[in-house]
């Protein structure tokens, strides 16, 4: 699997295509934020610390993922609720510093607590009992017409009896307000892009699981919709080579910058992006 990149000067062959370049839905949505965001994620590299609002969402997808291992009769809250621990153990191996945002034992067990939390609420949307998920944690990627090699995690795709899929994405924040759905579906619809171009059926539904406001947004696609979802992210992947090639990363100031890591050397806060990485464009 490739990374998140801009025009590579050595393009990769994926399926029999020289693909120039990679993008996932979350570096697609940095640079339609804020372009400098995106330059400081994808091309400088910066670091960026581990937050408790991260790690709880890597914990409660762990244990979801997990919880359909389990026979449908137990998968139940309480043995959801055993399971944060054992997630909790094995992500703080792979994250550093993620044992260092509780220095005591009470600061660590309330935050478990609010990872138990979510789950509680996750058992009153759905029923995993009478569920059989396909897929779980599945890597979808398509090679669009641009040569845009588009990729991503599906959180759960369900499959019906007569081929009909359903994307389900989990997410253990709030859900957004009334009139940026349209927004909070984004990521869902290149998923289904992606499954469309690799699988030929237009997936039946996509649906964002809200732990933290414990709401179920659901959206039926249809081939008009991945038709311009394609045209869209066709043309952010342009934008992205165009700001590549000119070296204009410009940011764009809203209120998402309050939780920025980078807010330091952003120009619209006074700040100095370091210099762009020496790079050798292609002939």
């Amino acid at each position: 699997m490739i990374p998140d990149s801009p025009a590579e000067e050595h393009s990769t062959v994926v399926d029999g295509v020289n693909v120039l370049g990679a993008l996932s839905p979350s570096r697609a949505s940095d640079f339609m934020s804020c372009p400098l965001k995106y330059r400081f994620r994808v091309i400088d590299r910066l670091p960026e610390p581990v937050s408790a609002d991260a790690l709880r969402g890597t914990v409660v997808h762990r244990v979801l993922e997990r919880l359909f291992d389990l026979p449908p009769a137990e998968r139940t809250a309480e043995r959801a609720a055993a399971m944060v621990e054992p997630s909790w153990a094995e992500v703080r191996e792979v994250e550093p510093g993620a044992t260092e945002l509780f220095p005591t034992d009470d600061a660590l067990g309330r935050w478990l607590s609010t990872c138990r939390a979510a789950l509680d609420v996750y058992f009153t949307l759905e029923d995993p009992t009478r569920l059989e998920p396909a897929e779980r944690e599945l890597y979808v990627e398509a090679v669009l017409e641009s040569k845009l090699l588009l990729r991503g995690f599906v959180d759960r795709l369900d499959v019906a009896p007569d081929g009909a899929m359903r994307i389900v994405d989990y997410k253990t924040g709030r859900a957004a307000g009334r009139g940026f759905e349209a927004k909070a579906f984004f990521q869902l619809k290149l998923y289904a892009l992606a499954l469309w171009r690799t699988r030929g059926v237009v997936p039946a539904m996509l649906q964002l699981v809200y732990l933290g406001s414990g709401e179920v947004l659901r959206y039926e696609p249809d081939e008009s919709d991945l038709v311009a979802t394609e045209r869209k992210i066709d043309a952010i992947w342009q934008a992205i080579r165009a700001a590549q090639e000119s070296g204009d990363w410009r940011p764009s100031p809203s209120r998402l910058c309050d939780w920025c890591h980078h807010r330091s050397l952003c120009p619209s806060f006074g700040g100095t992006p370091p210099a762009l990485p020496e790079r050798d464009l292609p002939e």
